[in-house]
């Protein structure tokens, strides 16, 4: 048997154990969330029910519910430096909301939840997956935090919020109300380089956005938990589907005495992991929560 022969297999010991259902219900709970999200704001423009008016960068819900990305908005202060314009108060306010919710529930749940971007880099890895392909080149994870201080510096050199003119993100929001373009370019262009030169690519060592949201992620309760670690078989299943692999060792292995929360702030709280493991050992829990001392067979 080849060596990338058990990559063709993954989630197959779950899908055995507990049913089509089980194994993809956080999958199918993320693709209709994103699904929905993007609708809301395309319901408007498309059909003409305004719940939602504006874009994932600012937003008013039902005409009372400002939303604000905290992003967005650091740059529009910076870019303000050179300008002298101030963003409107309800931009404030929107962004703190927006903030104090990825503080409670992870803030690179955005990556894996919210953003449209992510379906397109899931299915590159996936496509990888079922190829075999497990070369490629080798990234600094630390890129994405340099890029996200590029774009901040940008913003107050030249007075613009630069990045949403690139932001794949944004091109896709746009090329869906006014035509794709070059958004289409940016979108295919992002799914090409993480199929062929880097795996995961573009979230997981590139994207400045998933950088910024992972910083409130150091505080947030709501963490996936290794709480039956003692049943794990070793399949690598779970490490497999990650789209940050990296986190899941401390918390499954045990390692230096680390407990079975995830702690890492770039965990995405996708739940994959959830999904594919055939012995249940991951679910969501608090990361304060206490867990009962286990030992392994």
């Amino acid at each position: 048997m080849s060596a990338a022969a058990p990559a063709l297999h993954v989630g197959a010991e779950a899908l055995a154990a507990k049913g089509w259902w089980r194994t993809n219900r956080w999958l199918v709970a993320r693709r209709a969330t994103q699904a929905g999200i993007l609708g809301l704001f395309l319901a408007g423009p498309w059909f003409g029910v305004w719940v939602v008016k504006g874009n994932l960068a600012s937003s008013l819900t039902l005409g009372v519910l400002p939303l604000t990305d905290p992003y967005v908005l650091l740059q529009s202060l910076l870019a303000g430096l050179y300008t002298g314009r101030v963003p409107l108060a309800t931009a404030f306010i929107g962004a703190a909301i927006v903030l104090g919710f990825y503080l409670l529930v992870g803030g690179r749940v955005y990556c894996s939840w919210v953003c449209p971007i992510n379906p397109v880099t899931d299915f590159a890895a996936w496509l990888r997956r079922r190829l075999g392909w497990r070369s490629g080149a080798v990234l600094s994870r630390q890129w994405r935090f340099w890029l996200l201080a590029a774009t901040l510096v940008v913003a107050a050199v030249s007075g613009s919020i630069a990045w949403e003119l690139v932001n794949p993100v944004s091109m896709l929001h746009r090329g869906l109300l006014f035509g794709f373009g070059a958004g289409v370019a940016v979108v295919a262009a992002v799914f090409l380089f993480d199929l062929f030169v880097a795996p995961r690519g573009w979230c997981g060592h590139l994207c400045p956005v998933g950088a910024f949201y992972s910083l409130p992620g150091h505080l947030s309760p709501v963490r996936v938990r290794a709480t039956r670690r003692a049943a794990c078989n070793d399949c690598a299943d779970c490490y497999a589907v990650c789209p940050e692999p990296l986190v899941i060792k401390p918390a499954l292995k045990a390692v230096d005495g680390a407990g079975p929360v995830i702690t890492s702030a770039q965990c995405t709280n996708c739940a994959r992991c959830i999904d594919v493991c055939s012995k249940d050992v991951f679910e969501f829990g608090l990361r304060l929560a206490p867990s009962a001392p286990q030992k392994r067979t």
